[in-house]
């Protein structure tokens, strides 16, 4: 066995124990209920283990931490399943973002094979997140309900029957009414006390989620949403409640502590009625146990690395929850496979593969999307020229992406080659490119919108060619230095035209890019992935550039 293996094992060994995992002994009637929720967020379609896995700290020497492999729907299917044995009561819950941004697998069937491991795996409720949005509200709609895809149709080895779980939606309403578009929650009963289950997304959604996937509805106040359902929980006899949320915060220490929690979840927290006993987080892609104003808080970390065990011990007289203790286990890779995971991967694999393996051509080193000082990266310069040439003909000068639709390294294998599949995990949105006229003008107003969260800011990955140089501690609006604007070694005019390539997304005004909203004479190219795909053929082998064309002043 590895060191990184002895690693692992020692670590679910100990997170087992902590979580509780043996049978629980019976108790008197007067003992309290034992409930234990398995919890998890932000899976993102990621049926087989992620590349990266998860770092964890050496129980021997918690200085010291590696990196190991984690994650799979066949390994989480049998770690839910070894934390459920021996419980009297169990729920399996998600705080969302099961689907959307999805490698392969998943997202050519536009998520149905993880619904159908999920629903499998006998996961019970989850909260929408922003991604479940991303195909909008009637696709989202299709996912609970089933059928087959409004235009592509019936894809997958078998037909598509939706989600054996319910999504809960507490706070995005159709616009203009009440109404909700799931249901805000569902209660559940164990050993005769009811327990109320809320599930919610980040108000900020509209946001991060393209215009039109937005359209007709409305995301509303979260802390607001859950307090409003306070008194029809109570009239309804309920006194334990849980928040699924998909929102979360940022922490400083290991993924079963909490030194120090930042980010809205905070807020949030501390904004709720004090009915609410446990909320269940996500959108961060952290892991964290935490108490915030005396209430329970955690997060699974991202991609199906960790499973949450929450153990809570339920009064039997007040109905309410007395105590709740959790523990993040990495979803440990050693784990046997459970079976009918396998079938189902296997299942939609036969009909991927030939799409899937189809070769891309090479890269001399793997491209990182992780940015440099300046917010510019690898991978984001090289999608940002391979969507310039994939217009240029058309008349683009310029093309710039979100860094938010790169989702992933574009890695290698052992002799360099890529694949599609390696493409579309890099860009997995799929969004189709636009290239539309704007004015130097209307491009400084653009990078200024890159600050519309100063403390985390959105930089745009931009092609070859074009530069400029910033300063974030100028006030908004004059962060950019105009004069230094360059484009093809000349000085960009701010009353000139010229023909820039965005997806759709930006060019909807995704993101809070509203500048780009009045580009003009919009011409349709191809997806984003299919440009891709096309530059690395015809480059290859394509080693990383030098990121040098966005300057950060402050540094």
């Amino acid at each position: 066995m590895s060191r990184l293996s002895r690693v692992l094992a020692a670590c679910l060994v100990a997170a087992l124990t902590a979580a509780g995992l043996a049978a629980l002994p019976v108790h008197a009637e007067d003992e309290p209920v034992s409930l234990r929720i398995l919890a998890i967020n932000d899976f993102h379609g990621n049926l087989k283990p992620p590349p990266a896995g998860i770092r964890v700290a050496d129980p021997a020497d918690p200085a010291k931490t590696s990196m190991v492999p984690a994650g799979g729907a066949e390994h989480m299917a049998s770690l839910v399943k070894l934390l459920s044995d021996g419980q009297p009561n169990t729920i399996f819950v998600s705080a969302g973002d099961l689907i959307g941004a999805s490698p392969f697998l998943s997202a050519m069937f536009h998520d149905e094979p993880t619904i159908e491991a999920m629903s499998e795996m006998g996961l019970a409720l989850s909260a929408v997140g922003n991604h479940e949005f991303d195909e909008g509200k009637d696709e989202l709609l299709r996912m609970q309900n089933g059928g087959c895809h409004p235009t592509e149709g019936c894809r997958g080895p078998q037909r598509f029957t939706g989600a054996k779980f319910h999504y809960l939606a507490a706070s995005t309403f159709l616009a203009g009414t009440d109404k909700t578009v799931f249901p805000p929650y569902e209660i559940r009963t164990f050993e005769d006390i009811p327990v109320a289950f809320i599930g919610l997304t980040l108000k900020a959604t509209a946001g991060i989620i393209s215009p039109a996937s937005a359209a007709g509805l409305d995301f509303r106040n979260e802390a607001e949403s859950i307090n409003a359902l306070i008194p029809e929980l109570k009239a309804k006899g309920v006194q334990a409640i849980v928040v699924l949320i998909h929102e979360g915060g940022w922490p400083s220490g290991g993924m079963n502590e909490c030194p120090g929690l930042s980010g809205p979840i905070v807020d949030i927290v501390k904004d709720l009625d004090s009915a609410v006993d446990i909320i269940i987080s996500g959108h961060t892609h952290q892991a964290y146990v935490c108490t915030i104003d005396k209430r329970l808080v955690t997060s699974a970390d991202k991609f199906g690395t960790l499973v949450t065990a929450i153990d809570v011990k339920l009064d039997r007289t007040t109905r309410d929850v007395v105590s709740a203790t959790a523990t993040n286990i990495v979803v440990d890779t050693t784990l046997p496979k459970d079976p009918a995971q396998t079938a189902l991967i296997d299942a939609y694999e036969k009909v991927a593969a030939p799409i899937a393996n189809r070769p891309a051509g090479s890269i001399a080193q793997p491209l990182s999307r992780v940015p440099n000082g300046a917010g510019e990266s690898a991978l984001g310069d090289v999608i940002a020229d391979a969507q310039l040439a994939a217009t240029a003909k058309g008349g683009a000068v310029i093309a710039m992406t979100n860094p938010g639709g790169i989702r992933t390294d574009l890695a290698r294998r052992d002799d360099g080659a890529v694949t599609y599949a390696d493409v579309f995990a890099s860009q997995p949105f799929r969004n189709q490119l636009m290239t539309v006229t704007l004015t130097g003008a209307e491009i400084k107003a653009a990078l200024e919108q890159q600050w519309l969260d100063p403390a985390r800011p959105r930089i745009l990955q931009i092609s070859n060619g074009f530069s400029y140089a910033f300063d974030p501690k100028q006030p908004a609006g004059g962060r950019v230095d105009a004069a230094s604007m360059m484009l093809a070694g000349k000085p960009v005019d701010p009353a000139a035209s010229y023909r820039v390539t965005l997806n759709t997304y930006l060019a909807l005004g995704g993101d809070g890019f509203t500048a780009f909203k009045g580009g003009r004479d919009p011409v349709v190219g191809p997806y984003d992935d299919e440009a891709l795909f096309a530059y690395l053929k015809a480059n290859s082998p394509l080693a990383p550039p030098p990121r040098d064309r966005i300057l950060n002043r402050a540094q």
